[in-house]
Protein backbone atom coordinates (compact mmCIF):
# COMPACT_ATOMS: atom_id res chain seq x y z
CA UNK A 1 0.00 0.00 0.00
CA UNK A 2 1.28 3.49 -1.01
CA UNK A 3 1.82 6.11 1.55
CA UNK A 4 -0.85 8.15 0.01
CA UNK A 5 -3.73 5.21 0.22
CA UNK A 6 -2.33 5.18 3.96
CA UNK A 7 -3.23 8.82 4.37
CA UNK A 8 -6.47 8.65 2.91
CA UNK A 9 -7.51 5.26 4.77
CA UNK A 10 -6.32 7.22 7.96
CA UNK A 11 -3.34 4.73 8.70
CA UNK A 12 -0.25 5.76 9.77
CA UNK A 13 2.03 6.92 6.72
CA UNK A 14 5.01 9.15 6.14
CA UNK A 15 4.10 12.02 3.99
CA UNK A 16 7.78 13.47 3.96
CA UNK A 17 9.88 10.09 2.55
CA UNK A 18 6.75 9.85 0.08
CA UNK A 19 7.90 11.19 -3.46
CA UNK A 20 3.65 11.02 -4.61
CA UNK A 21 2.74 12.86 -1.41
CA UNK A 22 5.62 15.65 -1.86
CA UNK A 23 4.51 15.90 -5.50
CA UNK A 24 0.95 16.32 -4.32
CA UNK A 25 1.94 19.27 -1.93
CA UNK A 26 4.21 21.01 -3.84
CA UNK A 27 1.65 21.35 -6.74
CA UNK A 28 -0.88 22.55 -4.71
CA UNK A 29 1.33 24.78 -2.73
CA UNK A 30 1.88 26.65 -6.09
CA UNK A 31 -1.95 26.44 -6.63
CA UNK A 32 -2.19 28.37 -3.70
CA UNK A 33 0.75 30.92 -4.16
CA UNK A 34 -1.17 31.50 -7.71
CA UNK A 35 -4.35 32.31 -5.89
CA UNK A 36 -3.26 34.52 -3.22
CA UNK A 37 -1.21 36.32 -5.72
CA UNK A 38 -4.36 37.25 -8.40
CA UNK A 39 -6.44 40.53 -7.78
CA UNK A 40 -9.30 40.46 -6.09
CA UNK A 41 -11.30 41.93 -9.32
CA UNK A 42 -9.98 38.83 -10.84
CA UNK A 43 -13.09 36.65 -9.96
CA UNK A 44 -13.35 34.87 -12.77
CA UNK A 45 -9.57 33.73 -12.70
CA UNK A 46 -9.74 33.11 -8.74
CA UNK A 47 -13.30 31.17 -8.80
CA UNK A 48 -11.55 28.87 -11.98
CA UNK A 49 -8.63 28.03 -9.60
CA UNK A 50 -9.97 27.77 -6.56
CA UNK A 51 -12.29 24.90 -8.16
CA UNK A 52 -8.73 23.64 -9.34
CA UNK A 53 -7.14 23.48 -5.84
CA UNK A 54 -10.60 21.65 -4.27
CA UNK A 55 -11.58 18.19 -4.91
CA UNK A 56 -15.19 19.10 -5.01
CA UNK A 57 -16.95 22.81 -5.29
CA UNK A 58 -20.59 23.83 -5.08
CA UNK A 59 -20.99 26.66 -8.16
CA UNK A 60 -21.24 29.43 -5.48
CA UNK A 61 -18.22 29.92 -3.60
CA UNK A 62 -15.85 32.63 -2.05
CA UNK A 63 -12.97 32.11 -1.17
CA UNK A 64 -10.43 35.38 0.11
CA UNK A 65 -7.16 35.54 0.32
CA UNK A 66 -4.57 33.95 1.46
CA UNK A 67 -5.73 30.84 1.50
CA UNK A 68 -3.41 27.76 2.23
CA UNK A 69 -3.65 23.86 2.13
CA UNK A 70 -1.42 20.58 2.06
CA UNK A 71 -3.66 18.77 -0.55
CA UNK A 72 -6.42 20.02 -1.81
CA UNK A 73 -8.32 17.54 -3.21
CA UNK A 74 -9.43 15.99 0.31
CA UNK A 75 -11.72 19.25 0.42
CA UNK A 76 -15.02 19.23 -0.78
CA UNK A 77 -17.65 22.20 -0.27
CA UNK A 78 -21.35 22.37 -0.76
CA UNK A 79 -23.14 25.80 -2.55
CA UNK A 80 -23.38 29.63 -1.57
CA UNK A 81 -19.66 29.00 0.64
CA UNK A 82 -17.60 31.44 1.88
CA UNK A 83 -14.49 31.42 3.44
CA UNK A 84 -12.93 34.89 4.70
CA UNK A 85 -9.35 36.11 5.31
CA UNK A 86 -5.83 33.50 6.21
CA UNK A 87 -7.90 30.72 5.99
CA UNK A 88 -5.41 27.33 6.88
CA UNK A 89 -7.26 23.45 6.10
CA UNK A 90 -4.32 20.59 6.52
CA UNK A 91 -6.45 18.07 4.24
CA UNK A 92 -4.32 15.05 4.87
CA UNK A 93 -8.32 13.52 5.66
CA UNK A 94 -11.50 14.64 3.75
CA UNK A 95 -12.59 18.17 4.96
CA UNK A 96 -16.21 18.36 4.12
CA UNK A 97 -18.24 21.17 4.15
CA UNK A 98 -22.59 21.01 3.67
CA UNK A 99 -24.34 24.27 1.68
CA UNK A 100 -24.21 28.19 3.05
CA UNK A 101 -20.72 27.57 5.42
CA UNK A 102 -19.46 31.08 6.56
CA UNK A 103 -15.75 30.94 7.85
CA UNK A 104 -14.72 33.99 9.70
CA UNK A 105 -11.18 35.58 9.24
CA UNK A 106 -8.00 33.34 10.60
CA UNK A 107 -10.11 29.95 10.95
CA UNK A 108 -8.07 26.60 10.22
CA UNK A 109 -8.85 23.19 10.16
CA UNK A 110 -6.61 20.58 11.02
CA UNK A 111 -6.96 16.48 10.17
CA UNK A 112 -3.41 15.44 11.17
CA UNK A 113 -2.22 13.63 14.01
CA UNK A 114 0.86 13.19 15.38
CA UNK A 115 2.28 10.78 17.95
CA UNK A 116 2.69 11.87 21.34
CA UNK A 117 5.62 9.94 22.48
CA UNK A 118 8.55 12.20 21.04
CA UNK A 119 10.63 9.20 19.93
CA UNK A 120 8.28 7.72 17.68
CA UNK A 121 6.95 11.47 16.58
CA UNK A 122 10.63 12.55 15.49
CA UNK A 123 10.23 10.11 12.81
CA UNK A 124 7.87 11.62 10.86
CA UNK A 125 5.13 9.44 11.25
CA UNK A 126 1.71 10.89 11.54
CA UNK A 127 -1.92 9.67 10.50
CA UNK A 128 -4.99 11.70 9.97
CA UNK A 129 -8.83 11.65 10.78
CA UNK A 130 -11.61 13.85 8.82
CA UNK A 131 -13.63 16.94 9.62
CA UNK A 132 -17.11 17.39 8.77
CA UNK A 133 -18.80 20.05 9.19
CA UNK A 134 -23.36 20.49 7.85
CA UNK A 135 -25.53 23.06 6.23
CA UNK A 136 -25.54 26.22 7.46
CA UNK A 137 -22.75 26.70 10.04
CA UNK A 138 -21.15 29.54 10.96
CA UNK A 139 -17.86 29.97 12.05
CA UNK A 140 -16.33 33.48 13.77
CA UNK A 141 -12.98 34.20 13.38
CA UNK A 142 -9.74 32.66 14.98
CA UNK A 143 -11.84 29.32 15.09
CA UNK A 144 -9.54 26.25 15.58
CA UNK A 145 -11.14 22.51 14.05
CA UNK A 146 -9.30 19.61 15.20
CA UNK A 147 -9.03 16.07 13.61
CA UNK A 148 -12.19 13.46 13.90
CA UNK A 149 -14.44 16.38 14.56
CA UNK A 150 -18.17 16.95 12.99
CA UNK A 151 -20.14 19.56 13.33
CA UNK A 152 -23.59 19.85 12.97
CA UNK A 153 -26.40 21.67 10.98
CA UNK A 154 -27.01 24.86 12.18
CA UNK A 155 -24.40 25.49 14.16
CA UNK A 156 -22.77 28.76 15.40
CA UNK A 157 -18.99 28.51 16.57
CA UNK A 158 -17.87 31.35 18.02
CA UNK A 159 -15.00 33.25 17.70
CA UNK A 160 -11.51 32.33 18.92
CA UNK A 161 -13.07 28.70 20.06
CA UNK A 162 -11.11 25.48 19.88
CA UNK A 163 -13.36 22.69 19.09
CA UNK A 164 -11.86 19.40 20.07
CA UNK A 165 -15.27 16.94 20.27
CA UNK A 166 -18.39 17.33 18.10
CA UNK A 167 -20.92 19.84 18.03
CA UNK A 168 -24.48 18.95 17.67
CA UNK A 169 -26.87 20.57 15.01
CA UNK A 170 -28.78 23.92 16.11
CA UNK A 171 -26.03 24.48 19.02
CA UNK A 172 -24.17 27.84 19.36
CA UNK A 173 -20.89 26.77 21.07
CA UNK A 174 -18.11 28.55 22.30
CA UNK A 175 -14.69 28.39 24.32
CA UNK A 176 -11.08 26.76 24.70
CA UNK A 177 -12.47 23.75 24.34
CA UNK A 178 -15.18 24.70 22.80
CA UNK A 179 -18.59 23.73 23.93
CA UNK A 180 -22.15 23.87 23.42
CA UNK A 181 -24.11 26.55 25.75
CA UNK A 182 -27.06 27.05 23.82
CA UNK A 183 -29.46 25.86 21.29
CA UNK A 184 -30.87 28.23 18.84
CA UNK A 185 -34.34 27.67 17.68
CA UNK A 186 -34.52 27.72 13.64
Amino acid sequence: MSEKEKMINGEFYRPLEDEELTKDRVRVKDLCFKYNSLSSSMEKERTELIKQIFGKTGKQICVESNFFCDYGYNIEVGENFYINHNCVILDCAKVTFGDNVLIGPNCSFYTPIHPMDAKTRNTFIERAEPITVGNNVWFGGNVIVLPGVTIGDNAVIGAGSVVVKDIPANMLAVGNPCKPIKEIEQ
